[in-house]
């Protein structure tokens, strides 16, 4: 069986897609085969495959939807198929959210250089633990150098989960390559690539480590 990762967060904004599409190209280009799941009625993650499929005949991953019931029965089917699934949430934190909680074995929790985001994580974070998964917050749309950057990261690293040492910084680059159905990695070679093969490495890590 497959990893199952869901990235959660209830608040909007906080860059959930970018971080689903980008890890799961990454995961592919690194050799994973990789499912992409989308449980968010907003659609998103499901519209960029879509402009993705138009522009090439292989992907190189695989793209499911599932609504709140149908989480359990998707994930296990994908990952039975693939090294990894990743799940694309909906921007909330209730019963719509946890079937893909149960189903995960990693929860990624992003948070944008922002108090709002800090604040919503805690709801996520408790009902990542009542369902006993473990849970990383990955700082996004992170603005390095700055009080307010230095001053989320730390109050995050206060809550009870894990922090990865990598933050995705605020690039043009993610949002140029999400709307063209690609990933920051697939653009020509910048500091995004180093940022995202590092988050995924460390990502790599904590599952080993499950």
């Amino acid at each position: 069986m497959g990893y199952v990762i869901a990235i959660a967060q209830q608040k909007g904004g906080s860059g959930k897609t970018t971080l689903a599409v980008n890890l799961a190209v990454a995961f592919a280009r690194a050799g994973k085969s990789v499912a992409l799941m989308d449980t968010d009625p907003q659609g998103s993650a499901g519209r960029w495959f879509m402009t993705r499929l138009e522009d090439t005949e292989d992907p190189g991953i695989e793209f499911s939807t599932a609504s709140a019931w149908g989480v359990t029965y998707e994930c296990r089917k994908l990952a039975k198929a693939h090294d990894i699934v990743i799940i694309d949430t909906p921007p909330k934190a209730d019963s719509d959210l946890r079937p893909a909680l149960r189903a995960a074995d990693l929860v990624l929790v992003p948070v944008a250089t922002s108090h709002l985001d800090l604040w919503a994580v805690e709801v996520v974070l408790y009902l990542a633990d009542r369902e006993d998964k473990p849970a990383m917050i990955v700082m996004t749309r992170n603005r390095a150098g700055t009080r307010l950057a230095a001053d989320v990261a730390q109050k995050a690293a206060e809550l009870s989960a894990e922090v990865a040492e990598t933050p995705l910084a605020n690039r043009v680059v993610y949002a140029e390559t999400l709307g063209k159905g690609r990933a920051a990695i697939e653009a020509p070679k910048g500091p995004a690539h180093t940022e995202v093969t590092q988050l995924l490495a460390e990502i790599e890590k904590a599952l080993a480590a499950l």
